[in-house]
Parts: structure tokens; C-alpha cells; sequence
């Protein structure tokens, strides 16, 4: 499938399987061009000319500009970021050694920071710019202390969007924090299988992204919880 060359690019991280290939399948099929950065290489049919594919680990900061610049010379342009590669940890904040403390940093926040440095000229450029940081529910609550070194990352993930937000008020560019609680992919493979038949489907999630990426300048919006359930707090 070619499209016209003036649809709109989007890097979107993380989406060789689960929530990340939903989000870019999604962009895809609304007429997106699509940019996925992940350590293999996607199954996501074919989609021709507006499909690209860079190697990206975010444990690898020399792959992070590769990416940015890969993507911007097959198709000129930036108009939108979604940040979905992360990683979960089990580990509480009083047990994790530095290493673990460094590693889940490094992924679920300081690589989607420099990466969004890295295509801030071209998101500039645009006239709808937009970026979207996948946080979780984990990031506004601590429901355990085994999920409070997650939770940690998550909430600085929230904040670096908030940050993203602000900066790139003046020019011309959103940013979103998406919250989701547990979606039905791999990483929620320890979840009991009686509440995995009823959990958020990624799809859900890919949809509510689209949506905010589409939306216009005079729409921000800060954050968007998403859960399964309803919850007493947030």
C-alpha cells in the first residue's frame, strides 16, 4: 500500500508484538505513515511504502538517533511520537540494587527523553505535532511494594510527558500521558486467566491513542487513565 506523500509520520517504539504493534497497525489502517523503532523487526502485514522499520533498544542510546534519522530519510518528516517500549520489574524500591535501579530508568524514561530531543527540530516543523508517553496507572498509585520500583519509573514517565507538555507549548506541540492498568499482552501473563478474559485489549488502547494523536492544537490533554475496572482511586 503506497500513500500520499503528505500523511503524516509517526515513531512509535516497541511495536514488534503487543500494545506497541496494535498502536502502529492502528495509525496504519487510519492512513499514518509509520516508523516502528524495536529490537526486531515487526510482522505487520504488508503496508508497502508506509511502513518503516529501525533497529531500536532502548538499553542502546547509539540506536536512539539511528532511528530518529532513519526515520526522517524515508520520510521526511516527523509529525508524531508514541513511546511505548518499557520494561516491568517485580522489585521493591528498598530491595533493587543500583543496576536495577539504572536499567529501568534508563529504559521507561531517559530513552524516550533523548529520543523526543532528537526529533524535536522535526516535530517543530510540523503543523500537528504530537507526542504520546504510554505511563501506566502504576505511575499515579503504589498498590504494592513489590510494584513500587515500576511504579517509580511510571511516575516519572507521567512527569516527563507533563514536561514534554510544557515545553512544547510555544511550539506547537501536544504531548499525552496514556495511563493503562493491566492490557491483555505478554506482560500480563501473571495476571489469572478468569481476569485476563476481561482486561483492556490493546486494541482499546491503540484506539484512545490515534484519537489523541489526531486531535487539533485546541484540545490538549494532559493524561488519560485507562482501566479495566473502576477503581475507588486512580
Amino acid at each position: 500500500m503506497t500513500l500520499p506523500t503528505h500523511s503524516r509520520v509517526a515513531l512509535v517504539s516497541g511495536a514488534a508484538r503487543g500494545l506497541g504493534k496494535a498502536i502502529a497497525v492502528e495509525l496504519l489502517q487510519a492512513g499514518w505513515r509509520v516508523s516502528v523503532g524495536s529490537r526486531s523487526q515487526p510482522n505487520l502485514g504488508e503496508w508497502g511504502d508506509a511502513l518503516h522499520w529501525s533497529p531500536y533498544d532502548a538499553r542502546d542510546p547509539s540506536s536512539e538517533a539511528a532511528w530518529v534519522n532513519s526515520a526522517v530519510e524515508r520520510f521526511g518528516r516527523i509529525d508524531g511520537l508514541v513511546h511505548n517500549a518499557g520494561i516491568l520489574s517485580s522489585t521493591s524500591v528498598m530491595a533493587a540494587t543500583e543496576a536495577e535501579v539504572d536499567e529501568i530508568f534508563n529504559v521507561n524514561v531517559k530513552s524516550p527523553r533523548r529520543i523526543t530531543q532528537y526529533a524535536w527540530p522535526y516535530l517543530k516543523q510540523s503543523d500537528q505535532a504530537r507526542v504520546v508517553v504510554v505511563a501506566s496507572l502504576a505511575g499515579k498509585r503504589v498498590r504494592t511494594a513489590e510494584a513500587s520500583l515500576y511504579a517509580l519509573s511510571k511516575a516519572a514517565a507521567l512527569s516527563l510527558a507533563h514536561g514534554i507538555r510544557h515545553c512544547g507549548d510555544t511550539e506547537g506541540i501536544r504531548a499525552t500521558a496514556i495511563c493503562p492498568g493491566f492490557i491483555a499482552t505478554d506482560m500480563a501473563q501473571q495476571v489469572p486467566a478468569d481476569i485476563q478474559a476481561k482486561i483492556t485489549r490493546p486494541e482499546d488502547v491503540a484506539t484512545v491513542v490515534r484519537t489523541v494523536l489526531s486531535l487539533p492544537f485546541t484540545a490538549s490533554i494532559a493524561e488519560i487513565p485507562i482501566n479495566w475496572q473502576v477503581e475507588s482511586e486512580y
